[in-house]
């Protein structure tokens, strides 16, 4: 947590991201404990232990453990696309971006998307837009990627009878799916939509083991078999072979043990300070599109900058991440808890009655 940043009481709501979520004492302990091989070579068994437990719980054959979400994602869209064919999302899809361009620069895959409110899945016009077979003279499509929940649409969740119905439409024809399900456990608990069935959905799968169930590192990549092996090729290619990580895989595994269903949380307090938010400054953010642990505030509905709230919001110790010029973001994980999200309910609130306004412009 950035040293310089101070409030009245002495509490700091770092909700920035829950990317900054810390290992707890016990999640030490167990990564200290796990015993651990070379991987590269296939030995290490914490490793093939998390990689099974991920592969079961989204109803994949195999699993693959990487060192970062971006990774896993990129390797999983390598595995539908080559050279010159095109993936398509919507405008804000994590996997475009916000991974710079890594499709592109690496793999010489194209892209193309449309725009759909709060990153919402539009069955429709991913359908429409997309190109199976554009023979010699379209890009052909081979991959639709969904991102659930939809991180800068706002914790978004996709409903699963549109990824279903996706999923339906794209088999036939021989376009991929790819899941991003980076925060997919959210959904999974905010719904009771079983991990399994959003697996279904999909030929790969990618979920985050660092966000919000607090390990230190990691990700899976969850597909067939077949395609695990050819990821094992990529992930080594693009550097992500790696060698005792066993201690790095306990950590996983210890979260889906003991953080998975507290993430309900993390969810709930979202949506708490959603409600003071809108009630002190109507029409900055609609509580009902707050689904899961992340709250996107439209400031400039309250006469903000959003990288003026942000400084003012910072000086008052809740952190939070300008989107944009409008929008500001802030994200409930494992190290923020009620007496920090009661201190980030206060201020905000207090910054969007004016208070905080007056100062800024003092500055």
């Amino acid at each position: 947590m950035p040293a310089d940043h101070s409030s009245r009481s002495g509490v700091v709501a770092d909700l920035r991201s829950d990317t900054l979520t810390r290992p707890t004492d016990a999640m030490r302990a167990a990564m200290a404990a796990a015993p651990v091989g070379d991987d590269v070579y296939g030995e290490d068994p914490t490793v093939a232990q998390l990689e099974a437990r991920v592969a079961d719980l989204l109803g994949h054959e195999a699993a693959l453990f990487m060192p970062t979400g971006s990774m896993a994602n990129q390797v999983g869209l390598r595995l539908h696309a080559g050279q010159g064919q095109e993936i398509i999302s919507d405008h804000l899809a994590h996997v475009l971006r916000a991974e710079m361009g890594a499709a592109a620069a690496y793999s010489g895959i194209t892209s193309r998307t449309w725009v759909t409110p709060r990153g919402r899945l539009d069955v429709d016009t991913a359908l429409a837009v997309m190109v199976p077979d554009g023979g010699p003279h379209l890009v052909s499509t081979a991959c639709v990627v969904v991102e659930n929940t939809h991180n800068f649409g706002g914790g978004t969740i996709q409903p699963i009878e549109d990824m279903r119905r996706l999923r339906a439409q794209t088999a036939p024809v021989g376009v991929g799916v790819h899941l991003d399900g980076a925060r997919l456990w959210n959904a999974h608990v905010a719904t009771g939509v079983s991990l399994s069935d959003y697996g279904a959905c999909a030929d790969t799968v990618s979920v985050c083991l660092s966000k919000g169930l607090g390990a230190p590192v990691g990700s899976v990549l969850a597909a067939s078999a077949e395609r695990i092996a050819a990821a094992r090729v990529w992930r080594k290619r693009l550097g992500g072979g790696m060698r005792q990580v066993g201690m790095l895989a306990a950590a996983g595994l210890y979260a889906l043990d003991h953080h998975l269903e507290r993430l309900a949380q993390d969810n709930a307090r979202a949506h708490r300070v959603a409600q003071a938010l809108a009630g002190a400054a109507p029409g900055i953010v609609d509580p009902a599109d707050v689904q899961t642990n992340i709250l996107v505030v439209d400031v400039s509905a309250a006469g903000w900058d959003a990288a003026a709230f942000t400084r003012a919001a910072a000086a008052v110790g809740v952190l939070g991440f300008a989107m944009d010029a409008r929008q500001v973001r802030f994200v409930w994980h494992l190290d923020v808890d009620d007496e920090m999200t009661d201190h980030a309910q206060r201020e905000l609130v207090d910054l969007l009655a004016g208070a905080g306004q007056e100062a800024e412009a003092e500055r």
